[in-house]
């Protein structure tokens, strides 16, 4: 169990509480110690959240301690335990939920569970070992096979399945309700400006991005009491990505140092503090710029934009039934 992050980091000031002060929120992937869910968590409870619901699956002996640390301070905090891509298991803690947060669903839920790959060389192959015998090379490649795709496939599985499945249960309930909801997901950078040896997790975020559109042709005339923003962040300092702080060679690509959790926190409560209706449906990109012992930390809006051209040999051959 473990509890190591300074609390008093993620209390902000008062404009910056906006979007969290009086909200019933629930963080996906919270329990972490050190992770971007507790920071989101911490940020809501300490900044005027109504109540917090703290996801977990695995990370339950951290989750606690962040729980307990959020009731010590007078948050009506509480945990919540389940598999997103158990959609049984998710299920399960509907009633639950809705009982804690006293009778009525979230009206500010974060998506944030994921996980990512420890990284291989995606559509290459393993290089040659000399002198090894052609059936041990084969062997050792298809084991390799195996195991990158495995964890790539946990990685799919935790980030799109588990997002729809959230969205899916508790968008129907604010529909049922007749309770706004303002969902966020957070994605990453690599959604759109993909990194070196992870596909899963490349490709995972950029599904996310997807979710605001298709849910709000799905809910139709209800698509205005759920409001839902996508954020892409760059590299922050947690247990994921904490092997890479010290090889600029990696998040030097995108920013002069790592964001710790609360500078994301704090960034984040800066978005949710602007007006519902100017975040609603958009991807926003946090930017790191500057130098390291002086960044400049800026949102900028991102436009997926599809273009189409005809083609001129189609043109001139159409086909005819």
């Amino acid at each position: 169990m473990a509890f190591t992050v300074r609390a008093e980091d993620f209390r902000f000031a008062e404009e910056l509480s906006a979007g969290v002060s009086g909200k019933r929120v629930l963080i996906s992937g919270a329990g972490k110690d050190g992770g971007l869910g507790q920071a989101f968590a911490l940020a809501a409870g300490l900044n005027g959240a109504a109540s917090v619901g703290v996801h977990f699956h695995a990370s339950y002996a951290d989750g606690f301690d962040l729980v307990k640390e959020l009731r010590d301070r007078g948050v009506n905090a509480f945990p919540v335990q389940a598999d997103v891509t158990n959609f049984g298991d998710l299920w399960a803690t509907r009633s639950y939920v809705i009982d804690q947060m006293g009778g009525l669903p979230p009206n500010l839920l974060i998506c944030n569970s994921g996980l990512t790959e420890k990284g291989y060389a995606f559509g290459r192959a393993l290089k040659e070992i000399a002198g090894e015998a052609i059936a041990m090379r084969r062997a050792r490649v298809r084991q390799h096979f195996i195991d990158a795709l495995g964890e790539s496939r946990l990685v799919l599985d935790t980030k799109i399945d588990g997002f729809l499945a959230m969205t899916h249960l508790w968008a129907g309930e604010a529909v049922y309700h007749k309770e706004p909801l303002q969902l966020v997901y957070v994605s990453s950078r690599q959604a759109i400006d993909p990194g070196v040896s992870v596909p899963g997790y490349a490709i995972s975020n950029w599904a996310v991005l997807q979710i605001p559109g298709v849910l709000a042709v799905n809910l139709g005339r209800d698509a205005a009491l759920v409001r839902t923003a996508c954020i892409l962040l760059p590299f922050v300092r947690t247990g994921m990505t904490g092997e890479y702080a010290s090889n600029p060679k990696v998040f030097g690509r995108w920013q002069p140092r790592m964001l710790e959790t609360h500078e994301a926190a704090k960034a984040m409560a800066q978005l949710l503090a602007q007006p519902a209706d100017q975040i609603d449906r958009g991807l926003f990109e946090l930017l790191v710029e500057g130098a390291a012992g002086a960044i400049d930390v800026t949102w900028r809006r991102v436009f997926l934009d599809v273009r189409a051209e005809p083609l001129a040999w189609s043109a001139a051959g159409s086909l005819r039934f």
